[in-house]
């Protein structure tokens, strides 16, 4: 029996005959960008999260660069975040012409220390940005602290997020802006690429929608007024319909085309439904893991205020490469999240990240042990109880 780390055919043949009659009528209604469909899911992933305002945007990695400029990050500002965290964290933050500051993570559950935020505080810092790491919080309630006594912005990544919940909220509407990707192997992941920002201020939400669509029309008047303070208007007398808008010829800021299309926004909607259940089956596998893998490994330690969506299961241990290639040797996949932590990745120097030359000691650890094993809904019982029948094996092995 094979256990792919992961295997999107299984849910899309699942949905199919509810995704691909939906699919054809966007495609018939020629709405492809913006629109009611659009709009609709927009309107349910803010009641899905219990927030005042949800946009779609065109990947994660957008939302956390729309979210960073929206925000009042410039260039030279500095944003405090993980170092253990995917790429595009540090990337979004460089990509506005700032600078990524990166601190220690917690041992226990791998998220950021709040305890090293202070110390690596300037004049220059401007928010903070923690990653829900593998759908486990953040110590949110110690980082809202801080950012409130420093008068700092917090920017939740929820890329991995999605249905976790922190004392009893959903994670991403705590912090000023959560962002969310919907890459096709996130817990609600779409047909190709998507993201989202949600935010509770109407202020953050107009700039958002400013940003996200070239700085244009009326949303960039106002966006542009509330960044500048210089008042703005736009009256014009033309008609708007579904293919022309004159206002988006009227550009008031520097932004982006970042959009969610239709398609996506659809096929979104209809997975959004299934998401508690998916994220269900994916704690069930989880508890299954943590009863039945030996302790030989070590699993992540996560606070009873917490609801973790479980979208990776991590273990740690010396063993990394020896234990993933007995794994593909026995065709079950695995994954190594994430094996260079960021203040060591040569795109990070000196030049363009701070304590980069540093030694960041946990996050360096943790770098080095961790594994993470298949963990999606459609997983059977009989392939998870072959993946923790095969770790136990390989330490019976090692320890003959």
């Amino acid at each position: 029996m094979k256990v792919p780390f992961f295997d999107l055919k299984i849910q899309y043949q699942e949905l199919k005959a509810d995704l691909e009659p939906e699919i054809l009528k966007v495609m018939e209604s020629c709405a492809y960008i913006g629109g009611s469909t659009v709009a609709e899911f927009e309107e349910h992933v803010a009641d899905y999260l219990g927030c005042g305002y949800a946009m779609g945007c065109a990947s994660g990695t957008d939302a956390l660069v729309l979210a960073l400029r929206a925000c009042g990050v410039k260039p030279g500002d500095e944003v405090i975040t993980t170092p253990f965290t995917f790429f595009a964290t540090a990337e979004a933050i460089a990509s506005v012409g700032a600078v990524p500051v990166f601190t220690d993570i917690k041992e226990d559950d791998y998220t950021m220390d709040p305890t090293r935020i202070e110390a690596a505080l300037t004049e220059r810092t401007k928010a903070i940005l923690p990653v829900h790491i593998f759908g486990a919080a953040a110590d949110m309630d110690a980082i809202l602290d801080i950012a409130k006594r420093h008068q700092l912005r917090v920017i939740e990544d929820t890329a991995q997020g999605i249905g976790g919940e922190y004392k009893g909220k959903k994670l991403g509407t705590i912090g000023d802006v959560g962002c969310f990707s919907f890459y096709p192997t996130k817990n609600l992941g779409g047909c190709g690429d998507g993201g989202m920002v949600v935010t509770n201020e109407e202020r953050l939400s107009t700039i958002l929608r400013a940003l996200h669509e070239h700085g244009a029309g009326m949303q960039g008047a106002k966006a542009k007024e509330y960044l500048e303070g210089t008042e703005e208007s736009l009256n014009l007398s033309e008609k708007v319909d579904g293919l022309y808008n004159p206002y988006k010829y009227y550009n008031y800021l520097i932004g982006y085309n970042s959009r969610l299309d239709a398609v996506q926004a659809r096929i979104l909607d209809i997975k959004l439904r299934h998401l508690d259940g998916y994220n269900a089956r994916r704690t069930a596998i989880a508890k299954a893991y943590r009863d039945g893998l030996t302790t030989n490994v070590i699993l992540p330690s996560y606070s009873d205020t917490m609801v973790p969506c479980w979208h990776q299961f991590v273990l740690r241990t010396e063993y990394k490469q020896e234990l993933c290639d007995y794994l593909q040797e026995h065709e079950i996949g695995c994954g190594t999240f994430y094996p260079v932590p960021l203040h060591k990745q040569k795109a990070f120097d000196k030049s363009n990240a701070r304590n980069t030359e540093v030694s960041l000691p946990v996050a360096e650890l943790i770098s080095s042990q961790s594994v993470c094993l298949p963990i999606y809904p459609e997983l059977t019982d009989q392939q998870v109880q072959l993946v923790i029948d095969t770790v136990n094996r390989f330490y019976q092995e090692k320890a003959v």
